[in-house]
This record gives structure tokens, C-alpha cells and sequence, in this order.
């Protein structure tokens, strides 16, 4: 059973069974943090992975696998993200001249007042609209002239896809063991009312250029490839292509984590983007 990046054994199960009903007093919270400890879930960086263990257990939960005590707060998991202010509402067009893409400014998000700002953009404004993310992540606001323009998010690469795997060339086992070093793009949007061409590329490029040495700051490992997943009935992928990101195919639709019993998702095109010359020595070894 594998959930959020882990694979889960049965005698496990039985054990995170045992443990939840040993603490019939514990939250949610609590219970993730000692399944972390007692399966040896850590982080690279030594902290315990107690976000990616508690949505892992939520799933097992909805799948019928383990109970969970009731939530203790209502705290909208599993709800439309609503809040909702003036400082996300549509602006007047922009157009921003090449010339003054030098300007141009990527930032990461830093603060619980950022982090909001970039949910509310994403939920009103994304077509795949703001879900929590469990894990390793780096979100960014773009800003023109202290006006927000663009905004992205980078987190844990998906499990298996058969192009991406062949063109990295690497066995099971090392795809285990190294898929950490492979981030995923999960979020572009460039907002409405900005009309200027060839800046979809241009941010692309801008982010590429840090988001390595963001990435290793905040999780002490340096990701060696970014993946991103281009919905076909919706985009082309021109600003990727643009970008100098390489095409290996499409998706057949089943999801993060290969999942071919759950419904058919739509189909996607798959690009990728080396951050390292020795990107598949380093994921092959």
C-alpha cells in the first residue's frame, strides 16, 4: 500500500492500528507524529515528515483501512479554500514591455500573510483551484512594480510516469531511493488581466535560475530535475517549450501515484527541465 510516498507494509498497518487505539486521547496531530516516530519517517533535514504521514493516514482512513478519531477542530480540511479580500480582486489590464521585464521580481513565499495571498490567487483564479500539500514545497509570487503578476509552486515529483522514467533511465529501486531529487511544477498561473506576451517563459526561466539554491536552503538536498504536467484539452505547453523545457509524451491518466483503480484523469503532457549537467548519474547512482 503506498500513500504519499511511502509504501506501507501490512505488519505496519496492524502497528499504526495498535498505536491509534493505545492513545485514545491523541489528535490527529499527535498520532502523526508518532506513526513518524515509530516507522523512522523523517525528512532529509532529520525533521519528522508529520504533514505527508498525516494526510497518508487521512487516505487510509477514507479507504477504509484504519479509523481515525474525529477531527477536534474545524479547520476546513477537505474544504474550498474561501477566504476572500480586496487584495485579490481582478485589476485593470496590464501590459508590461519587454523592455521592463528586468524589473520583474520572484519572491518566495516567506509569511502566513504571503501564503494567504497566494491561496486566495490560486483558488480564485486556477483552474485546478488551492489544495493543502503535504511535504517538501516552495511557493512564489511574481511582482511587477509592487504589483502581483504571476504565481507559482513547486513540490514532490509524482510517483511513476513511464516517459519520464524511460527518459531517466533508471531502475525501481533508484527511482526509490533518489525520487527526491526531482521536483514537480504544480502551479503556473500567470493572472487575467496581465496581457503581455512571452512573459509565461520568461518567468520560467527567472524562477529555474533560483530554485535550486531555494530549494537546498530551506531542505538541505538539491533537486537535480523539475517535472510539470500540462493539461492537453486546456494548454499547448508553448511557454515551456519556449523556456527550454524538454517534451517526453503524455500521461495515460491515472494519477500521482499510478493509480489504475481510481477514475481516469485527463490527460497530460509531460515536460521536464534539467537543474544538473550529471542530472541522471546523479539519479541513477
Amino acid at each position: 500500500m503506498r500513500y504519499c510516498g511511502r509504501t506501507f507494509t501490512q505488519p505496519e498497518l496492524i502497528r499504526i492500528k495498535e498505536l491509534i487505539a493505545e492513545s485514545p486521547n491523541a489528535n490527529r496531530a499527535a498520532l502523526s507524529r508518532s506513526v513518524c516516530q515509530l516507522l523512522q519517517w523523517y525528512r532529509l533535514d532529520g525533521r519528522l515528515k508529520d504533514m505527508s504521514c498525516r494526510v497518508a493516514m487521512l487516505r487510509m482512513h477514507e479507504d477504509g483501512l484504519l479509523q481515525l478519531p474525529a477531527p477536534r477542530k474545524g479547520n476546513g480540511n477537505g474544504k474550498p479554500y474561501s477566504r476572500r479580500t480586496q487584495k485579490t480582486d481582478p485589476k485593470p489590464p496590464l501590459v508590461i514591455p519587454p523592455t521592463a521585464f528586468s524589473v520583474l521580481k520572484v519572491k518566495p513565499v516567506q509569511n502566513s500573510n504571503q501564503s494567504h495571498l497566494w491561496n486566495e490567487y490560486i483558488q480564485r483564479y486556477h483552474y485546478l483551484g488551492y489544495a493543502p500539500v503535504p511535504g517538501d514545497q516552495i511557493r512564489y509570487i511574481v511582482q511587477f512594480q509592487d504589483q502581483t503578476v504571476a504565481l507559482l509552486s513547486f513540490r514532490a515529483a509524482v510517483w511513476m510516469t513511464a516517459p519520464r522514467d524511460q527518459f531517466i533511465g533508471w531502475t525501481q529501486p533508484k527511482r526509490k531511493e533518489n525520487l527526491h531529487l526531482i521536483i514537480n511544477n504544480a502551479r503556473f498561473l500567470i493572472l487575467p488581466w496581465i496581457q503581455t506576451p512571452n512573459l509565461a517563459s520568461r518567468i520560467l526561466s527567472m524562477t529555474i535560475k533560483r530554485v535550486n539554491q531555494d530549494w537546498e536552503s530551506l531542505y538541505q538536498y538539491s533537486p537535480v530535475l523539475i517535472e510539470t504536467f500540462v493539461e492537453t484539452r486546456r494548454f499547448s505547453g508553448t511557454c515551456y517549450k519556449a523556456a527550454n523545457w524538454i517534451y517526453l509524451g503524455q500521461t495515460k491518466g491515472v494519477g500521482r501515484l499510478g493509480n489504475t483503480k481510481k477514475p481516469q484523469l485527463p490527460v497530460k503532457s509531460i515536460w521536464v527541465y534539467p537543474l544538473h549537467q550529471k542530472f541522471r548519474q546523479k539519479l541513477c547512482s
